[in-house]
């Protein structure tokens, strides 16, 4: 038992060679995968694993984004990968941290489709890999009340999304393999993150004792951010 208080306690890292076999076999940690254009990349090894749904929707990874809107999928996943508790590579907080601050450039909420977040290499929508495996890849299918369904409203949000940093890849918008016109995709490429709670062993089987770490609290508190003090209201029109 941990002496800290549960609001310091970070998320549960593992390390996925250590999981059971049938699910280590869907998420393939570090095997090679080939890519478009034949480049190859080393699928993540480390995830953090979420115990159930209710944890997932308290786990806050920025202000304004929660854990759980990156783990929204449907039948189009593996049945093992859909059950808790479920496992998402690390690399998904990079990934926030930059969508945070496209929500603070539009000043509206974004909100991720259906399968927008993390994808398995198994996921029925993986025609090759893609950095949805790696927790490094949203969908957006909305931006505050606007529906990203049109083209003047994809290109507009791809331009603002492009301008935060060249670290995201924006798909442009169009109807063929490589774009999109029913939402917004960005993307940080193939990142994988090892945490620094962590070691990066040659060991690629299970061991013994399973290999895990529970990830310090770095800023903020990952389940409940402060909330600004409310704004007070202008005093009244003096009492006759």
């Amino acid at each position: 038992m941990s002496d800290k208080p549960d609001g310091a306690i970070g998320l549960k890292v593992v390390d996925a060679f250590d999981l059971e076999p049938e699910l280590r076999a869907l998420l393939r940690p570090n095997e090679m995968a080939m890519g478009k254009a034949g480049h190859q990349h080393r699928l993540p090894r480390y995830f953090y694993e979420v115990p159930s749904h209710e944890r997932a929707k308290e786990v806050r990874l920025t202000p304004h984004l929660g854990l759980n809107e990156f783990l929204l999928v449907d039948l189009k996943e593996a049945p093992l990968i859909r059950n808790y508790p479920r496992y998402i590579p690390c690399a998904v907080r990079l990934l926030a941290f930059y969508l945070e601050r496209l929500r603070e450039l539009v000043g509206q909420p974004i909100h991720l489709a259906v399968n927008g977040g993390y994808r398995s290499p198994v996921h029925k929508l993986a025609v090759g890999i893609t950095p949805h495996m790696w927790g490094t890849a949203a969908d957006l299918f909305r931006i505050g009340p606007t529906l990203l369904n049109a083209k003047d409203a994809i290109e507009k949000y791809n331009r603002i999304a492009e301008d935060l940093s060249d670290d995201l890849w924006v798909m442009p918008y169009g109807h063929d393999i490589g774009s999109a016109d029913d939402h917004i995709h960005v993307d940080l490429g193939y990142i994988s993150l090892v945490p620094r709670e962590m070691t990066e062993d040659r060991a690629e089987v299970s061991q013994a004792g399973p290999r895990f770490a529970i990830e310090e609290r770095r800023r903020g508190d990952r389940r409940t951010f402060p909330q600004p003090p409310p704004t007070p209201e202008p005093p009244g029109p003096p009492l006759a």
